[in-house]
């Protein structure tokens, strides 16, 4: 090919087409001589379709010389050889994380100890890049040895499953690489993450109020606890902590741990939050709510918030929040609900019940990842204030980026509503599976995960033996991983021994599924 001259600097551009071209074919390089290769594939330089199912066509990356230097690898100013890169690793994808990651007829997990998978990784960052056939059986490695969360077979956490319109919303989202924090930078995901947001407030039964998408549930409830404490001692925010009686927060002993770890992170301290009992299905006491109240009143602590929980982790439980708000009126405390895995229940006129009373809370954790599949992460805070409270008590009103004179109206720059700065959009995800699916696919998908739930516990109490599980489950737990057939996730609860929690989330789950786990289960503790 031919070279330019070098530019002040020292730098010799190649320009015009490579000499050779690279075909990819089933995980091999084969490289073309010539031109006329390409020309051949690309029809004499005219852009075309050339992707075929099994033939994927790269081009051998240019290099830019430096000069008194060894030549550097880039893709930079050669768009050809860039899609073609992405069409590889895309094809890699669709081959080994959404075909074979969500078969049945495929493992959940390739388990390897720690330092084999290290040797088979190759994880070492070296001086020298490699090459785009190197880069992709990397691809294709990290995807092999990773844990299929989208495999029918995979129980394990409260996220699984892999719907293709969520995932095409993370693929748009990640391609364009922007901030959500003015409108200037993020326009069209400013008005949507408005929309959504709107739309799931209706859900929770408020006409107006506000919202942000947060970088996961805990720090949804996070935010809830520093709300609160804000709006009944707004001098905090300049003052600190010296300006602050004890405070004392509440909340079940089922709850989410991101309860304790935040009155750690906000100067509260983890003695702040006062724990309520539950019943035997791992429901708040309301009862003993309001006993922990008035202890916490006659210590010389000030009450502040209730933190209730709509699907605590372990047990699915869904707290009283009629019971619970009518306390928090009475004292007037704040009443934040953790719904981040029931709240999509919400989408259910069948179980909507089991969240009645969540309109009458101060602020809502829901995370649309968990049981309506949207993919990791899709976490909102939704508040019924309409007093701008999110931009008043985190907002710095930074100059460089919230400037007061723009062009546009600059209630759409949401940035100050959070601490953080630059954010990820987490909106267009469940945006565009909401347009795919509509109310009515996301209703029938929570309506399905309810009837696989009972099918489940119907078969169970079929089947003698189960109790065992109690004693065993981390036995049975290794050797499932290790095969690769599903994944469990088990614990201890109260004076109960180690049990499996069956997380039924997965939109693909049939009723094969589940019979496949209990027979699984059956199987592999035949001997125990």
């Amino acid at each position: 090919m031919d070279e330019g001259g070098g530019d002040p600097l020292g730098l010799l551009c190649p320009v015009g087409r490579p000499e050779k071209l690279a075909v990819y074919r089933g995980g091999q390089t084969r490289v073309k001589e010539s031109s006329r290769a390409i020309a051949g594939c690309f029809g004499g330089g005219q852009k075309r379709d050339w992707q075929c199912p099994h033939v994927r066509v790269l081009r051998v990356r240019p290099k830019i010389l430096m000069a008194d230097s060894e030549a550097l690898s880039s893709l930079a100013g050669d768009p050809m050889a860039v899609e073609a890169l992405l069409q590889a690793v895309f094809g890699i994808v669709v081959d080994e994380a959404i075909q074979k990651g969500t078969s049945a007829s495929e493992k959940v997990c390739e388990w390897k100890e720690p330092e084999e998978l290290k040797q088979l990784l190759d994880l070492e960052l070296r001086s020298q890049g490699e090459s785009q056939e190197q880069i992709l059986e990397r691809c294709r490695a990290v995807i092999h040895y990773s844990v299929k969360t989208g495999h029918p077979r995979f129980f394990n956490q409260l996220f699984s499953g892999l719907d293709p319109h969520a995932l095409a919303g993370r693929i748009i989202t990640e391609s364009l690489n922007t901030s959500q924090y003015t409108y200037e930078i993020a326009p069209v995901f400013v008005l949507m993450e408005e929309e959504v947001l709107r739309k799931l407030r209706a859900l929770v039964g408020w006409s107006s109020g506000d919202g942000i998408f947060c970088p996961g549930g805990s720090i949804s409830n996070m935010y809830a606890v520093n709300l609160a404490r804000y709006q009944r001692y707004p001098d905090c925010k300049q003052r600190g902590l010296r300006t602050l009686p004890p405070l004392a927060l509440f909340t079940s002993k089922e709850c989410h741990y991101s309860i304790q770890k935040g009155a750690a992170f906000l100067g509260l301290g983890t003695d702040s939050v006062r724990v309520v009992k539950a019943d035997e299905r791992g429901r708040m006491v309301p009862e003993d709510l309001e006993r922990q109240i008035s202890m916490a009143e006659a210590e010389g602590a000030v009450p502040f918030l209730v933190s209730a929980t709509c699907g605590t982790t372990v047990l699915g439980a869904f707290d009283p929040l009629e019971a619970i708000a009518d306390v928090c009126q009475r004292h007037g405390l704040w009443l934040h609900v953790d719904a981040a895995w029931g709240g999509s229940v919400l989408l259910s006129q069948t179980h909507r019940h089991l969240l009645d009373g969540i309109q009458r809370a101060d602020s809502v954790a829901w995370n649309p990842h968990k049981l309506l599949a949207a993919g990791l992460q899709c976490s909102a805070l939704l508040l019924q204030d309409t007093s701008n409270l999110l931009k008043r008590c985190h907002g710095s009103q930074a100059s460089y980026l919230f400037q007061q004179d723009k062009f546009y109206d600059v209630e759409l720059d949401t940035g100050d509503k959070v601490v953080q700065c630059g954010r990820r959009v987490d909106c267009l995800k469940l945006w565009l599976m909401w347009k795919a699916q509509g109310s009515q696919g996301l209703e029938r998908r929570i309506d399905q995960a309810f009837a696989l739930a009972r099918y489940l516990v119907e078969e169970m109490k079929k089947r003698e033996g189960f109790e065992l599980v109690m004693e065993v489950a981390p036995v049975l737990k290794e050797r499932m991983v290790k095969e690769g057939s599903m994944m469990i996730g088990y614990q201890p609860h109260g004076t109960r021994g180690n049990f499996f929690r069956v997380v039924v989330a997965n939109p693909a789950l049939t009723r094969a599924d589940i019979d496949f786990l209990l027979n699984e289960l059956e199987r592999l503790g035949q001997d125990l």
